[in-house]
């Protein structure tokens, strides 16, 4: 669609997106609703309604695991910041889910303002799979609105976004509501096993994690005429370093996890890197990286070696191996060897499915999970991994958590959008 066939939602700064999302709830009546509605799901008799906003690939994947993790689940709204993304995700729901499927039209909503109307509605439950940018801003208005959440990795793209999402998750344990990340090995049994052992000790002492994401090349949608700069960063949001956080952020994130996971989900001290692009140069790239390395520093004296790739025709190395002082640990294969060696044997349900059953699970037993601090602590790893290597500078965990580089852009509307130069390690600035 065109922009000057596009409704135009008002300029509005990230500011004032968070401002309006707080004021969501003050015309609704949705307190004395979602208590009557809480002890209803905690018998486990009625159905949840979900709204999915960001309805692209991955936001459509998580619809129809939603979808199929309880019985008594609907899908009623949809957000997006584009029109046909909505009609497009639907139509690939519907052959498996069309009995599950209840999105009156004018609960199609579009636009930057989507979000907002979404949430105007009766959903319990819902989705946030939109560019990890955006992710501060909406589960600041979720939590606002009384809903639980599924919140896809990673949560934010810099420190003041961190910040804002560590607020929003307290607000929703206080509020008793679920926020479930989407750091996606987290419900992978193979792997909780693993760690479970390694937590009992099996490999001893952890003294170095190594751990890589050295994969392909993503996709790309290309640029059309009729699209403003702002919708052909957002349609090829991978590659924009305040969409994605860069593919160390938006990726690796997973590798992080893992990490810190096994660490205790303590944040590392300081760490240093390097990286740079030298593959993917052109200008349909953006200005993120291609490959990063990085070293995080741990309390005890431990060390975590990241490594990230993003290159057509290299080898590919998705691992994560933990060398503890009895033996050690590859978690990807979910084995163990050593003084307690060790195989996973038992069954391996989709992990993309079990988040959420146990999200449901846990809204109906009335005790909601809540996957704040860790999604935060492993985002803001990522977050320092980029930050260490666009500088080239050894940077403090305090250095980066309290940075105040906002990515945002100056307003939120088609048309003009931010303008970035490629990071030069030992150029770039730190703020």
């Amino acid at each position: 669609m065109a922009d000057s066939a596009r409704p135009a939602p008002p300029a509005a700064t990230r500011r004032q997106f968070l401002k309006q999302s707080s004021l969501l709830v003050a015309g609704t009546t949705l307190a004395g609703t979602l208590g009557s509605a809480r002890s209803v799901h905690a018998a486990g008799s009625d159905t949840l309604k979900v709204g999915l906003i960001g309805c692209g690939g991955r936001g459509t994947g998580a619809a129809a695991n939603a979808l199929g993790a309880d019985a008594n689940v609907k899908l009623t709204a949809l957000a997006d910041a584009f029109p046909d993304q909505i009609e497009k995700s639907l139509d690939q729901l519907r052959p498996n889910f069309a009995d599950k499927l209840a999105v009156a039209d004018d609960h199609k909503f579009a636009g930057f303002d989507a979000y907002q109307k979404l949430l105007a509605t009766d959903v319990d439950v819902v989705l946030l799979t939109t560019p990890p940018h955006f992710r501060p801003i909406h589960l600041k208005a979720a939590v606002a609105a009384g809903k639980h959440v599924f919140c896809e990795k990673p949560v934010a793209v810099d420190a003041p976004g961190i910040q804002s999402i560590l607020a929003s998750v307290a607000e929703a344990k206080s509020k008793n509501l679920a926020v479930v990340s989407g750091l996606c090995y987290r419900y992978d049994l193979p792997k909780r096993e693993l760690m479970q052992r390694v937590r009992d000790g099996a490999i001893g002492d952890i003294r170095a994690i190594h751990t890589s994401y050295n994969t392909g090349t993503l996709w790309h949608k290309g640029r059309k005429p009729e699209w403003s700069e702002m919708e052909y960063q957002m349609r090829n949001w991978l590659y924009f370093t305040w969409l994605s956080g860069d593919f160390n952020v938006e990726q690796h994130v997973h590798s992080l996890d893992k990490a810190a996971w096994a660490l205790g989900d303590v944040h590392p001290e300081r760490a240093y890197g390097l990286g740079g692009r030298q593959v993917r140069t052109g200008d349909e790239y953006g200005h993120v990286f291609d490959h990063m390395a990085v070293v995080y520093e741990f309390p005890g004296n431990v060390r975590v070696f990241a490594n990230c790739r993003q290159m057509a025709g290299c080898s590919v190395d998705v691992s994560d191996h933990l060398f503890g002082t009895k033996g050690t640990a590859e978690l990807q294969k979910a084995v163990i060897e050593g003084e307690n060696s060790w195989m996973y044997r038992g069954t391996k349900p989709n992990m993309y499915d079990v988040e959420h059953q146990e999200m449901f699970a846990s809204i109906r037993s009335g005790n909601p999970i809540n996957n704040g601090h860790y999604m935060c602590n492993s985002t803001m790893m990522g977050i320092m991994g980029r930050m260490v290597c666009y500088t080239g500078q050894t940077l403090s965990w305090e250095d980066c958590i309290n940075s105040k580089e906002d990515l945002s852009p100056a307003k939120y509307e088609w048309g003009a959008a931010p303008t970035a130069t490629v990071a030069k390690p030992g150029l770039t600035q730190f703020i």
